[in-house]
């Protein structure tokens, strides 16, 4: 899709999650979730037999574009990190319910002024987009693509815990592509939007294929709305091949009203000619695939707009009738499925988000993979072992603002309600610094500390009007200090609150509470704490991170 076309695409879909008020207190009464992530709805009303059922959303946190493969009887997953490095998650279940953190696909993306935010340039909004995820012959296949690159990036690896994970990319930048490998070896990407192509690569997958497969296979998604074909272009393509059939799933919106809605093509030939119908119109849930159990049930896995706390999964049971897949039951998705609940939940084992005491023994992995950096890394300008059990930022070049920032750490948010929390040493800070921990997305919030004229201030910062402001500031004679960030997506709007501790004990407001918006263009993703460390005036300064804790819950 050209840029220009991407934009439009992206101001109409801010436009519309605006009008359309997706904050979690405003949906159904069945969408609203208790405090230990069960619907609110189904805590009281459902039987006790029934409380022991997985529920959705599958995970309260922001795992957008999810594609979901099954190798024997385990899962993978695969989503979208945007302008995070390292990037494109792969994620791993035995019951579709309970995930836990495998690896990354890449380090980072690409190397180039975007990324590392630099000249003036970011990658914000943009990085890696939509991925697929195969398996074949023992390989395992993760790809995206990305404008920032230019690129359609192929990842492959025989062991997606262990890796390694090698690249292999080609030009051009395939819009929203799913891989797919037909049972006579050849290997094709579906791609596009609204107009979707299906076009043959290389048996290599180096590139594209000459003289292969090129054509229009879909000429206009959208034609099922009829008359009122506006809104989103369809796109977010993934094709599968069941019983002899082709399935392409796709998501799109009428121009009348903003629905996400999942639109499904079927064909016998690869390359059509398909039929399309509405599979879904449920609350915005849409955009993804299918997948199958051993003892043979379908799901079809999906996505919602979910606020500021970004884009969430669900699963959706699926029937089939006539050779179509039927999802959800009676059109609707059920919050409650026939799936044992485990440990569901974002904040327990599942490596999703995750505490950190920067306590690393000999074989430990550097940082756990719940972490990401925003935009590349700049290795001379963080450390685990300058100081043990600490992790130590050191500025390398002056920047005005956060967002310009190199080197800030985050951790997704998630809901209904979780808090961060972390104690900072800022006896190595300079003059014009600024450290501390953040509710981080365009419009963000922070607490902090800054060093101004040799006297170092506590301050709360907020940027939900679009620029940064200094909403609160108060003397700091100590070196130390602890740090806390609160986000509340149960309720409209969504906020964060921030504190301060002297002892890690007694907190004590600081500022306001900073309105929380997802916002399109930038970031496109949900909020993220993050610890950061920025100078404004001289390079060189340092600060340690004692620990970083999470909960959910949070202050009130």
């Amino acid at each position: 899709m050209h840029f220009a076309r991407r934009l439009q695409i992206l101001a109409l879909w801010c436009a519309a999650v605006a009008g359309a008020g997706v904050s979690a207190s405003e949906n159904s009464p069945a969408d609203q979730v208790a405090l230990d992530g069960r619907p609110l709805s189904t805590v009281e009303a459902l039987p006790a037999a029934q409380r022991g059922r997985a529920h959705n959303p599958l995970i309260w946190a922001d795992v957008p574009d999810i594609a979901i493969i099954r190798v024997g009887k385990t899962y993978y997953m695969s989503s979208t990190t945007m302008h995070m490095s390292p990037g494109l998650p792969i994620m791993k279940s035995t019951d579709l319910v309970n995930w836990r953190m495998a690896s990354y696909a890449y380090e980072t993306l690409a190397d180039n002024d975007a990324l590392r935010l630099q000249n003036g340039k970011d990658a914000y909004g943009y990085g890696s987009w939509a991925s697929s995820l195969r398996y074949r012959n023992g390989l395992f296949y993760a790809t995206t693509f990305s404008s920032t690159s230019g690129r359609t990036h192929i990842y492959t690896t025989r062991d997606p815990e262990r890796g390694p994970w090698k690249e292999t990319s080609f030009e051009p930048s395939l819009h929203d592509h799913s891989l797919f490998f037909d049972d006579d070896g050849r290997a094709y990407m579906v791609w596009g939007a609204r107009r979707l192509m299906l076009t043959e690569l290389k048996p290599d997958l180096s590139g594209i294929k000459p003289g292969g497969v090129n054509k229009v296979v879909v000429d206009d998604v959208n034609i099922v709305f009829g008359t009122d074909q506006g809104g989103l272009h369809g796109e977010g393509s993934q094709l599968f091949k069941i019983n002899g059939r082709y399935y392409l799933f796709n998501i799109a919106s009428p121009g009348s009203r903003w629905a996400r809605t999942v639109i499904v093509s079927r064909a016998d030939s690869i390359d059509g000619p398909y039929e399309s119908r509405i599979a879904l119109d449920d609350r915005g849930i849409a955009q993804g695939g299918l997948v199958d159990t051993p003892d043979g049930k379908w799901y079809a896995y999906l996505f919602k707009d979910n606020g500021a706390v970004g884009r969430i999964p669900y699963l959706v049971p699926v029937t089939w009738k006539d050779g179509w897949p039927v999802l959800g039951e009676n059109g609707k998705v059920p919050m409650t499925l026939d799936i044992p609940a485990g440990a569901q939940g974002v904040s327990g084992a599942s490596g999703i988000v995750a505490s950190d005491e920067f306590d690393r023994r000999p074989g430990d992995p550097v940082l756990p993979l719940a972490w990401q950096w925003n935009h590349n890394p700049r290795p001379n300008g963080w450390s685990l072992t300058k100081r043990p059990g600490h992790l130590s930022l050191v500025t390398s070049r002056v920047v005005s603002s956060l967002p310009e920032a190199p080197n800030t750490l985050t951790q997704r948010t998630f809901g209904p309600r979780s808090s961060a929390t972390t104690s900072i040493d800022v006896s190595g800070m300079k003059d014009g610094d600024v450290a501390g921990i953040t509710a981080f997305q365009k419009q963000y919030g922070f607490v902090g500390v800054k060093m101004t004229d040799g006297a170092k201030s506590l301050v709360m910062v907020s940027a939900d009007s679009d620029k940064p402001e200094e909403i609160a500031s108060i003397p700091l004679t100590g070196e130390t200090v602890h740090l806390k960030v609160d986000c509340d997506f149960n309720l409209a709007p969504d906020a964060a609150r921030f504190s301060y501790s002297l002892d890690g004990k007694t907190w004590t407001p600081i500022g306001r509470p900073s309105s929380l918006r997802y916002t399109l263009p930038q970031h496109f993703m949900g909020y993220r704490f993050g610890l950061f460390f920025y100078s404004t005036k001289t390079a060189g300064g340092r600060v340690d991170f004692d620990y970083y804790r999470i909960e959910p819950g949070g202050s009130r």
